[in-house]
């Protein structure tokens, strides 16, 4: 099994293609968690037209990191943690109902049981993933309502109001990342800070500040379609539950 996976390794280094690393070896299709190379580079965070706390647009340079192409669904949560608590159930559905604390003993399972080190993304690594080197609202440009685009409260798709979408059911952005935008909001690691003065402009996580609530990003198939801009923040306890609610990971080169 050892020097399969050595094998498996060299193999995907050769090819330069993304690998899939699960929570067993060999990793089954259902559990494998995709992971993607975001190049490294510079973007302007922000939205000067936006709420108080998307202000001051600033630039911020962003290390090469890897992320998970997909949202997190619920049958490699369960690989995990043995249990499900997505009010939607279905293996390829994103994983929800899990607050910021559970998704720290996920993360912290996961890199025991495959020896990775998974993370969740920085909200500037966020930011500058679902731009994708854009610079419109959304990755794809300004109008939301769109039932070929994403799921949200009124984006146009099958799944709007009522559930979850499969992950990958919508176009991939440029950088080829799936749902950034809707489906469910996605937890990161930052502290909520009200507006951008003195923020971080490396990439690293803001681990100052209201530590007493975390920040989400990318909205939801329950949320209008304008907090699922690029820009958008919001922000909760990390005990809050809800079935808008999920994760995405990320790596460190």
């Amino acid at each position: 099994m050892k020097k399969t996976s050595i094998l498996l390794g060299l193999l995907c280094s050769f090819l330069l293609s993304p690998c899939l690393v699960g929570a067993e070896e060999p990793a089954t299709q259902k559990t494998a968690i995709e992971m993607i190379t975001i190049p490294s580079g510079s973007f302007k965070m922000g939205n000067n037209k936006g709420y108080g706390d998307e202000k001051p647009v600033h630039q911020v340079s962003v290390p090469s990191f890897k992320i998970s192409i997909y949202e997190v669904t619920q049958a490699q949560w369960q690989s995990v943690m043995k249990t499900n608590p997505s009010k939607f159930k279905g293996e390829n559905l994103p994983v929800e109902g899990v607050n910021w604390h559970s998704v720290q003993d996920f993360i912290q399972k996961l890199n025991t049981q495959t020896g990775q080190k998974f993370r969740l993304l920085s909200e500037a690594e966020w930011e500058y993933a679902a731009r994708s080197g854009t610079t419109t609202r959304y990755s794809w440009g300004r109008n939301a309502i769109d039932e070929s685009r994403s799921n949200c409260k009124d984006c146009g798709s099958q799944w709007d109001r009522k559930t979850t979408a499969p992950v990958g059911s919508f176009e991939a952005n440029p950088f080829g990342v799936y749902d950034m935008h809707g489906n469910v909001w996605e937890w990161v690691q930052d502290c909520w800070n009200s507006d951008y003065d003195d923020a971080p402009n490396d990439g690293r996580v803001w681990a100052t500040g209201d530590c007493e609530r975390r920040v989400l990003r990318g909205g939801s198939w329950a949320s209008k379609s304008s907090t699922m801009s690029s820009s958008f923040r919001n922000k909760f306890s990390p005990l809050t539950r809800g079935s808008y609610i999920g994760i995405r990971l990320a790596q460190d080169l």
